[in-house]
């Protein structure tokens, strides 16, 4: 590749962003660069004492329609499009009398803020920019000849090019710029397709587009061969993706992946009702505990399974305290986060200089309807998300003892925690906290007799006389397709059990429950979890 290099004589700037816009203007203009604008940006230009020539001065048409026409035009197309060494080109500049456009500097209406600030329909198709984009795809189509600008961030770089090539551009910035461009502008259309889908309430679109931010290139992916990045969506659900990291390691994918699992299982948990702490390790809730406060929920989950908890996420749904921050620091701990962190919270996890410590501002809500995406080979899967919560759901007693009021509270609070647990899930829960989690096998029964032994486990740890299954609900996040499953969880000493139902054999497993003298409650809604 030849890095030919490209004078700027010409730039035109239109922004909506107007970070670092006069500083930039003013080093373009030092260049001897002419500068041509539009609208709010021209007027910003021109107050800061820069010569800017309006863009209606440059094609001869006013801006018109309340701005929707302003700079689809041919002297601005012609200027991006012309290629420089083509004589044919070269001509029809000449004849039209189409300057050339060496630089151009938009970003766009900020249409995903619009969105995410609530604001009507109306506001939002106001907040598409069509001349943006159209100009972007321009000049990045040509950017053997034309450098485009789509971000504040990009400026610098800009700049040190024309100070170290006399007012050019390499090719090796303009194609990297080129690309940027184009990644944005889809970016941006998928966050409109996306918007147009939910306002249609359209669940299968044609065409299905996803598009984000580059948040952070990570080191590597899921293992150290595999390459990997982090990027933002115009979802701006509260979790990790927009949280501040306060101190700590940098995060990796597999850090990035629990502790969303983490947060996402916390919002099940009402902050005003009871302070609540998940623990995550490999993506699943290892522990997770409600209590009068954080550090009495840190204790009661981590007693769940602490072997499982070393080296784990710990999410918690109150501001991270003095107390619980000294409890969670005991052990080794890859993150922990919060909505927020008191000041002497603070310093007690700062003395774990490796300790990553994650303030999101706010807790997701488990009801927000959004969209999951999974890749397949050829394909992409895309589901609602899982937005059904408990406390929605309408309970049916299936058996002939109705929980009681204890039961049902556990019963609940274990149904919210299977919901987050890798399918086949079978969560044991006890005074609001698990006991026992069997996660991800490949038959239901298998994760009744996993999560009995961890309890059992976890008893011998603690010094117990019996596991703390004895007296526990268990919950199930699908229906038992034979008794055997219920069976063992019976045996691990349940005393009430929550299940969609559906099954065919429904009835056999019944019968087992009332054989037992347990209690059953339906819930008629599934969460599995792949």
């Amino acid at each position: 590749m030849t890095d030919h290099p490209r004078r700027v004589t010409r730039a035109l700037l239109s922004v909506s962003d107007k970070t670092g816009l006069i500083e930039f203007a003013r080093a373009l203009a030092g260049h001897g660069i002419e500068l041509v604008s539009t609208g709010g940006t021209a007027k910003a230009i021109a107050a800061a004492g820069l010569t800017v020539r309006d863009v209606s001065e440059l094609t001869g048409f006013p801006e018109m329609m309340d701005g929707r026409v302003k700079t689809l035009h041919p002297k601005v197309h012609g200027g991006l499009l012309a290629i420089r060494d083509n004589a044919e080109h070269a001509g029809a500049m000449k004849a039209h009398g189409i300057a050339p456009i060496d630089l151009l500097v938009v970003n766009l209406y900020p249409f995903e803020a619009t969105v995410d600030k609530g604001a009507g329909y109306e506001d939002c198709i106001e907040n598409i920019d069509i001349g943006g984009p159209a100009m972007i795809r321009a000049a990045a189509k040509n950017h053997d000849d034309v450098a485009v600008v789509v971000e504040a961030s990009d400026y610098q770089a800009v700049l040190d090019e024309l100070a170290a090539n006399g007012g050019a551009t390499t090719l090796t910035l303009r194609r990297r710029l080129a690309a940027k461009a184009y990644a944005r502008t889809a970016a941006y259309d998928a966050a409109i397709s996306n918007w147009f889908a939910n306002e249609l309430k359209t669940d299968a679109p044609d065409f299905r587009a996803f598009g984000g931010r580059l948040i952070q290139a990570l080191r590597y992916g899921e293992n150290p061969h595999q390459t990997a990045a982090f990027y933002r969506t115009p979802d701006q659900r509260p979790g990790v993706a927009t949280a501040r990291q306060l101190q700590g390691k940098e995060l990796s994918y597999n850090n990035i992946n629990d502790t969303d699992a983490a947060y996402e299982c916390l919002g099940e948990f009402d902050a005003a009702r009871t302070a609540a702490v998940v623990i995550v390790k490999h993506a699943n809730p290892c522990g997770v505990a409600e209590g009068a406060d954080l550090v009495s929920a840190y204790r009661k989950a981590l007693a769940c399974d602490s072997t499982s908890a070393f080296g784990g996420i710990v999410a918690l749904n109150r501001t991270l305290d003095a107390d619980a921050a000294r409890a969670i620091t005991e052990i080794f701990t890859e993150v922990i986060i919060a909505p927020d962190a008191t000041e002497e919270a603070i310093a007690i996890v700062a003395t774990k200089k490796n300790l990553r410590l994650l303030l999101a501002g706010a807790l997701p809500d488990p009801r927000t309807v959004g969209l999951t995406a999974k890749t397949v080979a050829g394909g992409l899967l895309v589901q609602s998300r899982d937005n059904a919560v408990v406390d929605g759901m309408t309970l049916k007693v299936a058996t002939r003892r109705a929980p009681t009021d204890a039961e049902m509270r556990d019963l609940k609070f274990a149904f919210r925690v299977a919901k987050h647990v890798k399918s086949n899930t079978i969560v044991y829960a006890k005074d609001l906290a698990t006991v026992g989690i069997g996660a991800g096998q490949m038959s239901r029964v298998d994760s009744a007799r996993i999560a009995a032994r961890k309890a059992q486990d976890a008893a011998d740890e603690l010094k117990l006389a019996a596991p703390m299954t004895k007296g526990s609900v268990v919950a199930s996040d699908a229906f038992f397709p034979f008794a055997d499953g219920l069976l063992v969880a019976i045996e691990a000493g349940a005393t009430a059990v929550i299940q969609p139902g559906g099954s065919i054999r429904d009835d056999e497993v019944i019968k087992a429950a009332d054989d037992a003298g347990i209690a059953m409650v339906f819930t008629g809604v599934r969460h599995f979890r792949h």
